[in-house]
């Protein structure tokens, strides 16, 4: 064991949230030591998540956007894919951005432990390091970022035909058949990849529709879609056994769906939610509280019941998505350094990056429905979009929930292709309170899909140009 070094602040996980903290900090001028795992930050998003996932869905949508290029006259041969050249450059985009974020270290004067943390008490760490040693950290404060990971439930069995979706990025084969366990995002962005690439892919979901929680709206142009890419979606059926044979998994399905209550697949991908990391980190040798689901209890100020102790990201729930631990970090960071902020977002956006996306932020339908909140809403169909048109993606909308009597801005909601490049606009008028109006008379650029946001803010009023639904007098 090393001798006790002293920092002002650990931050415990290189992740979006813990890098984003700790680079907050090193710029507001503390002195600031980040641990994590990996030879450099990036955390689940960058190594096994996010960036991964993103960039094999690229391939995706290149595959699909060759084969519907038919529809203007243009027709290519049949994709010969290399699995190894699209693990390669999948890989090469990971190792670039990590890299980048380990020269940030540096620039930042940020010194960077690769090892594992645990808590001796409130301001001592432990960090056990790759090589063997052993460092010991004393700190005046500690950001725990530690993040989540892929939960694996059900009737499980041990099978290396049994993925998460760490093991679905790696891509090591493509079986002639999959079956996806969850409707969720994960679950519908994979099976779009592994679909895209050859495989027939079948997603089960114990509810009664696709990506629970998201207005039904969002979802029915996903669905549609997703019949003509995958070889079936079967809603409320639940896998109730596993067996491995030979030639695969025999799965037994229970659902009103199901014709065959046994299927045979080469593998099996489960996508049931992920699980925060906060056992093993040594939170019993602190004041730091966990709820009965795992999760870091915290204020607004990210404060943990521990005075010493700060925790962001995943690990102390909500939506679990990289931006938010971003947010959330700098938070963190601001108060250690003495600033009076806190955590008090009025939008956080959320995309699903399915085919066509999804993108919403704010108040949605229905959370409005739950809450018996009064809202107007106000659609615009992308099929009356001049832009959608030349993408011959009409399938879309864009809607705006106002308050019936403010108009303002209460939430905004896209499906469409690159809904999420749109949301960010809707993020910005509920952050500072913008009414419908103040959409409607900034001019936006055409032919653009983001016109199709001004037309819904002037629907409001009963004036959108490309649509006529006159506003109700009365």
């Amino acid at each position: 064991m090393s001798e006790t070094q002293k920092t002002h602040l650990a931050v415990v996980g290189a992740g979006p949230g813990g890098y984003a903290a700790a680079f907050m900090a090193a710029d507001l001028g503390l002195e600031v030591t980040l641990i994590d795992v990996e030879a450099n930050p990036g955390g689940t998003c960058l190594y096994r998540g996010c960036i991964p996932s993103k960039a094999l869905l690229h391939a995706a949508r290149l595959i699909n956007d060759a084969r519907e290029a038919r529809h203007w006259g243009v027709v290519f041969e049949a994709p010969d894919i290399h699995l190894g050249k699209l693990r390669e450059n999948t890989q090469s985009v990971v190792a670039q951005m990590t890299a980048g974020l380990g020269q940030l270290c540096g620039a930042r004067k940020v010194n960077y432990l690769q090892g594992r943390a645990h808590f001796v008490d409130s301001q001592t760490l432990a960090v056990f390091q790759v090589d063997g040693s052993e460092e010991v950290l004393q700190c005046a404060y500690a950001i725990v970022a530690a993040g989540s990971r892929p939960a694996m439930l059900g009737p499980l069995i041990d099978s290396p035909r049994i993925m998460n979706s760490t093991g679905a990025l790696e891509l090591q084969d493509l079986p002639e058949s999959l079956l996806v366990i969850g409707g969720g995002y994960i679950g519908l962005e994979l099976g779009t990849v592994y679909a895209s690439l050859g495989s027939k892919v079948t997603v089960v979901e114990v509810t009664d529709g696709l990506l629970p929680g998201v207005d039904r709206d969002l979802v029915k142009p996903v669905a549609k879609r997703l019949e003509g890419l995958l070889e079936g979606v079967l809603l409320n059926t639940r896998v109730t056994e596993m067996k491995e044979q030979k030639n695969g998994i025999k799965v037994a399905l229970d659902g009103p769906e199901v014709d065959r209550p046994t299927r045979l697949f080469d593998k099996v991908l489960v996508c049931v939610g992920r699980k925060p990391n906060a056992s093993g980190l040594g939170l019993k040798s602190t004041k730091a509280e966990v709820d009965a689901h795992g999760f870091i209890t915290v204020d607004r100020q990210m404060r943990t019941a521990d005075p010493a102790i700060f925790a962001i990201g995943d690990i102390v729930g909500g939506a679990m998505l990289a931006h938010k631990a971003s947010y959330e970090g700098r938070v963190a960071a601001e108060v250690i350094a003495g600033h009076n902020v806190s955590n008090e977002p009025m939008a956080i956006p959320a995309v699903v990056f399915s085919d066509p996306e999804i993108a919403w932020c704010g108040l949605s339908e229905t959370e409005a429905k739950q809450q018996g909140r009064p809202v107007e809403v106000s659609r615009f169909p992308w099929a009356a979009s001049g832009r959608a048109a030349t993408l011959n993606r009409g399938e879309g909308h864009t809607k705006l929930l106002v308050d019936p009597d403010t108009k303002q801005v209460l939430g905004m909601a896209v499906v469409g292709a690159g809904a999420g490049e749109l949301i960010a606009e809707g993020v910005l008028a509920i952050e500072m309170g913008a009414l419908a109006s103040d959409l409607d008379l900034s001019m936006h650029p055409h032919p653009t899909l983001s016109e199709t946001v001004m037309e819904a803010a002037a629907a409001v009023y009963g004036h959108s140009t490309h649509i006529y639904r006159p506003k109700k007098r009365g």
